[in-house]
């Protein structure tokens, strides 16, 4: 069997109805890793059925997801993007060419919503406040710290990353900037998701997501 092109991350806990949508958008080269956080439903087996790789990792959080992913990921590049078709795999090209070509070391998509109800005010709110700070600490002019991005796998498993929640999107984004990696957003068609939102769509999740990243950037003494 060949070696992927690029390895993309789909962190999964419930998301059999979304799962083929997904899968089936990939770009020519790119093998999903769906990464079964813990899920009630079928979707591993809708995911091996769609000839994904399944990685289990019972251990609930988007960090421990999405590292499981990354570190079962074998491609020279290693992009993550939601499982949930709020988000088109096939955008993930441009991220990818970005690193791919020595324009990035990190190639971050802005969620830019196609309606009104993609993106809750609650967590749209949110999110523009995170990121305020996050260009405060690392100097990049950043406005989102949305789930799509990409990287070289080597260069990522070099980064350490050891947050398991939600902060983990992050810290990849602040020890980017320690290393003086080059990071760059580029905007990315964000609809609404297929199914129930388990972070940004409640907004319990959201405060969750709003103290995890908080007490990361209180840590990093930034």
């Amino acid at each position: 069997m060949p070696v992927p092109l690029v390895d993309v991350v789909l962190p999964c806990l419930n998301e059999e109805q979304a799962l083929p949508w997904v899968l089936s958008r990939l770009p020519a080269g790119y093998r999903a890793i769906v990464v079964d956080n813990g899920s009630t439903d079928n979707s591993a087996e809708v995911a091996v059925a769609a000839g994904a790789m399944v990685v289990h990792e019972p251990r609930r959080g988007f960090g421990s997801a999405a590292h499981a992913g990354l570190l079962a990921a074998t491609a020279p590049i290693v992009a993550f993007c939601d499982a949930d078709a709020s988000m088109n795999p096939a955008d993930l090209a441009p991220l990818v060419e970005l690193v791919s070509s020595g324009s990035a070391d990190l190639a971050l998509g802005r969620r830019r919503p196609t309606v009104a109800k993609a993106w809750p005010a609650h967590a749209r709110i949110a999110n523009r406040a995170l990121a305020r700070m996050m260009r405060r600490a690392t100097g990049i002019p950043l406005h989102d710290l949305g789930p799509m991005r990409a990287a070289n796998r080597e260069a990522l498993l070099s980064l350490d990353l050891q947050d398991r929640r939600s902060g983990y999107p992050l810290e990849m984004v602040l020890k980017a900037s320690a290393a003086k990696w080059t990071v760059v957003e580029i905007d990315t068609p964000y609809s609404p998701r297929i199914g129930r939102s388990k972070v940004t769509g409640t907004i319990r999740g959201t405060v969750i997501a709003i103290k995890d990243m908080s007490s990361l950037l209180r840590e990093s003494g930034r």
